[in-house]
C-alpha cells in the first residue's frame, strides 16, 4: 500500500491514514501497519509483486485477483501490482501467468494481528513456480461462489491462457471442440454450434458474463452463436444438467464466455490486452483490443473492439465456396464503485456477414448469404454489505435486439428472423444459515418477441418466462453436499388461434419443477469422488411448435408440432478426480434419460419448393457415455496430455440411433514447456460413426496431426505472447460427422495459424 507520511525503518512501510495490515501465507512476506479507529469505513490500495520462485525475476503480465471479490490487477514490467478498494478483512489472493502454476495466498487487511514474519522491504511478494500444467483453475459458472474446478459438484472445464490462444477460431463452438464431451456442428468455418454429450441447440445454454446471449442460434444449424471469442478472458463449460442458477432448459450443459464487460473494480492504471490472428486455410485476419482504465476515483471504463475478415475455406481437395465472412464487434462498460457495492452498465454491438455453401439437395447452387446483427445492453447492481440473511445481492437487467436475414442470389430476402428480449434477474448469496454452510436463491423474469418474414409462415410469437430457484450447500469436513430446486413457468402466445396445415396454432403454457442433488468427497491426498443427480425440464421453442416454411440456409422445409409436450431429463453423473503437483486427471460417466426428446424427423416428402420436409416429433431417448482427461508432468518441462469422450444416443422404444451424435473422439499430445517458450505435438482422432439417424450417412474415422509452438517475452514493459500452430500438418482428407457439408467437401486442409497477443 502507498500512503503519504514517514517511513517505518523496521517494517519498510509508509505510515499515514489509512493504516493497513497484511498477513500473507506460505510463499509471501507480510506487511503489518497500524490500524485506524475508522478502519471499517476505509478503503486501501494493496501493493505487491509477482516473481519467479527460482530466479526471483519479476513477472510482467501476471494476473492477480481477489478470490470471490471480482477484483483484479495485471503486473507491470517490474512485477508490481496494485489492488484498489480493499476494505478491512481477510482475503485470498490468486496469481497466475502463462508458463507457471497458479498460486493462492491468504492476506488480512486492516487488523493488528500478523500471521507471518514481515519482510524488511515491506513488499508482498508472490512467487510462482514454472510448470507445464495449468493447475487449479477457478470456476464461477453453476457454483454458489468462486472455487477450484476440482471442488465443483458437476463436471466443469475451463479454457484460458495458452489453450485459448492456441485453439482460438472464428466461433465459440470451434474453439471448444477439443474439450472433453464437446463437439461442433458445422456449415463452414464461420458457422458452428456447440454439442455437449450429443445434445445441442436449445439444450446448451450460451452465456456471456453469466447472462443469456439472446440470439437465434438454437433455431437452425446455419445460425452461428452471436459471440466473438477473441476478446474472452476465459470460457467455462459445465457438462450435463443441473445448472439451476441459469435455467432448467440446459439439459446438455452451459457455456459461459467471460469478458468482464461491466468492470467490477477501479484499476490502479490502464490495463488490457490486444490480439492479432491470421489463418492460411481461410486467409483470415482478425484482431481485438480491450482496455480498462480509471476515469474518476470510483469509476472505471472498459472499451473493446474486434474485427475479422476471412475468405473461402481451403480443403485438401478444393475450396468450399461461399464460406467467406466479415465480423465487427465492440462494446463499452462502466461502473460506479461505492463502499456498499457497485452500479454498472454495458453496451455491445455485433455484426456478422457470412456465407452458407450450396450444393445440398433442394438448396441453391450458389448458396445463401446471412447477415446477423445484435445490440445488447446490460445493467448490474451489486450490494456487498449484509442485507438480512444475505451477504451479497446482485440484480441484472438486460435488453437485446437481434435480427437475422438469409439472402438468396441477387440479394433477395429468403428468410427473416427478428427477436427482442428483456430480462431481469435477482440473486442473493448467504453464508452460514441454519444447517447450511452457504447458499443462493433468486428469481428471473423475461419476455421475448419473435418475428418472422420472407418465405416463412411461422407466426410472430411472444414468449414469457418466470422462475424461482434455491441452491444450498452443507460442508461436513471432507464431504460437501449440494441440493437445489427450481420452478419454471413459460407461456408462448402466437397472437391468435387458427387451424393450419401443421395443426392447431394456439397458446401454450408449460411449468415444471427441476432439482439437483450432489455429493463430493475430497481426501487429503488430492483424490475427489463425486456424484450428482438432476431433473431438468425444457420447454419446446417457437420453431419446434409453430415453424411452417422453408429454411433456405439449412436447406429444409421445417414443420412444427403445436401439440408437443416439454422434455423432462433425468441425469446421473459419477466422476473421479485427482490433482497433485505432477498429475491432473478426471474420469466421468454419465446417463441422461429424456422423456419426450424433441427432434426433427425426415418425413420422406419434398415440399412444393423441392426441399426435404422435416417435422418435429417427441419420443423418449437416452444418452450415455464417458469423458476422460489426463495431464501428466513428466519432469524437466515435459508434459503428456490425453482427452477422450464418447456418447451414445438412442430412442428408447426402438433403439434407433439419434442424429448428430459425435463418435468416440479425443486427442493425445506431448508438450515441452519452459517459462518463456513451449512446443507441442498432437494427434487428434475420431472413430468411425455408423450409428446414424435416418437422414445421415456413415463417416469414416480419422487421425490428424497438429503442432504448435509459442514464445513469451517482455517488451516495452509488457507481456507479449506469440503462438504458431500448424493444423492438419499432413493435409489429411477427413470429414467431421457433425458437418452439414461433409458430402461436398472435407474439413480444412493444412493451415498455419499465427496469433500475437500483448498484455498491458
Amino acid at each position: 500500500m502507498r500512503t503519504s507520511g514517514s517511513r517505518d525503518a523496521k517494517y519498510g512501510i509508509r505510515r499515514g491514514a489509512p493504516a493497513l495490515i497484511l498477513s500473507l501465507a506460505v510463499g509471501a512476506a507480510l506487511v503489518v501497519p497500524r490500524a485506524s479507529a475508522q478502519e471499517p469505513a476505509q478503503r486501501y490500495v494493496f501493493e505487491g509483486s509477482v516473481r519467479d520462485a527460482g530466479t526471483g525475476f519479476p513477472l510482467a503480465g501476471a494476473r492477480v485477483s481477489v478470490v470471490g471479490r471480482e477484483t483484479g490487477a495485471v503486473t507491470r514490467a517490474d512485477g508490481t501490482f496494485y489492488l484498489t478498494g480493499m476494505a478491512a478483512g481477510a482475503y485470498t489472493l490468486r496469481a497466475e501467468r502463462l508458463g507457471y502454476r497458479a498460486s493462492t495466498v491468504e492476506v488480512t487487511v486492516g487488523t493488528q494481528r500478523a500471521r507471518r514474519a514481515v519482510a524488511e522491504s515491506g513488499e508482498v511478494v508472490i512467487e510462482l513456480s514454472p510448470s507445464p500444467l495449468a493447475m487449479g483453475e477457478l470456476v464461477v459458472t453453476a457454483t454458489i461462489s468462486e472455487r477450484a474446478a476440482a471442488e465443483a459438484l458437476r463436471p466443469v472445464s475451463v479454457m484460458a491462457g495458452d489453450d485459448l490462444q492456441r485453439q482460438l477460431t472464428a466461433t465459440v463452438a470451434g474453439t471448444l471442440a477439443s474439450m472433453p464431451g464437446l463437439a461442433a456442428t458445422r456449415m463452414g468455418p464461420s458457422v458452428a454450434q456447440p454439442v455437449i454429450r450429443g445434445m445441442s441447440g436449445d439444450r446448451v445454454l450460451m452465456l456471456e458474463d453469466g447472462t443469456a446471449v439472446g440470439d437465434a442460434s438454437a433455431s437452425g444449424a446455419d445460425h452461428t452463436t452471436a459471440l466473438d471469442p477473441s476478446s474472452a478472458r476465459r470460457i467455462e463449460v459445465v457438462r450435463g444438467p443441473g445448472a439451476l442458477l441459469y435455467g432448467g432448459n440446459a439439459l446438455g450443459g452451459v457455456i459461459n464466455v467471460i469478458r468482464d464487460e461491466i468492470p467490477s473494480a477501479v484499476p490502479h492504471r490502464l490495463t488490457g490486452s490486444a490480439t492479432l490472428q491470421t489463418q492460411t486455410a481461410t486467409g483470415s485476419l482478425s484482431g481485438s483490443a480491450t482496455t480498462v482504465f480509471p476515469i474518476a476515483e470510483r469509476v472505471p471504463l472498459r472499451v473493446e473492439v474486434a474485427a475479422r475478415t476471412a475468405g473461402d475455406l481451403k480443403t485438401p481437395i478444393g475450396t468450399l465456396l461461399n464460406t467467406d465472412g466479415e465480423l465487427l464487434s465492440g462494446g463499452a462498460g462502466t461502473t460506479y464503485v461505492a463502499r456498499w457495492g457497485r452500479l454498472g452498465a454495458s453496451f455491445r454491438g455485433y455484426r456478422n456477414d457470412y456465407g452458407i455453401p450450396g450444393g445440398f439437395v433442394g438448396g441453391h447452387q450458389e448458396g445463401v448469404r446471412i447477415e446477423m446483427e445484435r445490440v445488447a445492453s446490460k445493467f448490474r447492481a451489486v450490494i456487498d454489505e449484509p442485507a438480512g440473511p444475505f451477504h451479497n445481492l446482485r440484480f441484472d437487467a438486460t435488453h437485446t435486439w437481434y435480427t437475422h436475414r438469409e439472402l438468396e442470389a441477387g440479394g433477395i430476402l429468403g428468410t427473416l428472423f427478428d427477436q427482442q428480449s428483456a430480462s431481469a434477474d435477482v440473486l442473493g448469496r448467504h453464508e452460514r444459515w441454519g444447517p447450511f454452510t452457504a447458499g443462493a436463491m433468486g428469481g428471473r423474469a423475461s419476455r421475448e418477441d419473435f418475428a418472422y418474414g420472407g418465405s416463412l409462415h411461422t407466426p410472430d410469437t411472444r414468449r414469457s418466462r418466470a422462475a424461482l430457484y434455491l441452491l444450498e450447500e452443507v460442508h461436513l469436513g471432507s464431504i460437501q453436499i449440494e441440493s437445489g430446486l427450481r420452478y419454471d413457468w413459460t407461456r408462448l402466445d402466437p397472437g391468435e388461434d387458427r387451424v393450419s396445415d401443421i395443426g392447431e396454432i394456439r397458446e401454450r403454457r408449460f411449468h415444471s419443477l427441476s432439482g439437483s442433488f450432489g455429493v463430493l468427497y475430497k481426501s487429503a491426498s488430492g483424490l475427489v469422488l463425486g456424484t450428482s443427480v438432476a431433473r431438468a425440464f425444457r420447454t419446446p421453442d417457437v420453431t419446434e411448435l409453430y415453424s411452417e416454411g422453408p429454411h433456405l440456409a439449412a436447406y429444409v422445409f421445417e414443420v412444427g408440432n403445436p401439440s408437443l409436450e416439454g422434455e423432462v431429463g433425468r441425469g446421473l453423473d459419477v466422476f473421479l478426480r485427482f490433482e497433485s503437483d505432477r498429475l491432473r486427471a478426471e474420469v466421468t460417466g454419465f446417463h441422461n434419460d429424456i422423456r419426450n426428446h424433441i427432434y426433427g424427423e425426415d418425413t420422406g416428402r419434398l415440399s412444393r419448393v423441392r426441399l426435404p420436409v422435416y417435422q418435429f416429433q417427441g419420443n423418449d431417448a437416452v444418452f450415455s457415455g464417458f469423458e476422460v482427461g489426463v495431464d501428466v508432468d513428466a519432469g524437466r518441462g515435459l508434459a503428456l496430455e490425453g482427452v477422450a469422450s464418447s456418447v451414445k444416443g438412442s430412442l428408447k422404444e426402438t433403439g434407433r440411433p439419434l442424429p448428430l451424435v459425435p463418435p468416440l473422439k479425443g486427442h493425445v499430445a506431448l508438450k515441452y514447456e519452459r517459462p518463456s517458450w513451449y512446443v507441442r505435438a498432437e494427434a487428434e482422432m475420431a472413430d468411425r460413426q455408423d450409428r446414424i439417424g435416418e437422414f445421415e450417412t456413415p463417416t469414416r474415422g480419422y487421425t490428424v496431426f497438429n503442432a504448435a509452438a509459442g514464445v513469451r517475452f517482455t517488451f516495452g514493459g509488457r507481456l507479449n505472447v506469440l503462438t504458431m500452430s500448424l493444423a492438419n500438418a499432413a493435409n489429411t482428407e477427413y470429414r467431421n460427422h457433425l458437418s452439414r457439408v461433409k458430402e461436398i467437401m472435407p474439413e480444412a486442409g493444412r493451415s498455419l495459424n499465427v496469433t500475437y497477443r500483448v498484455v498491458f
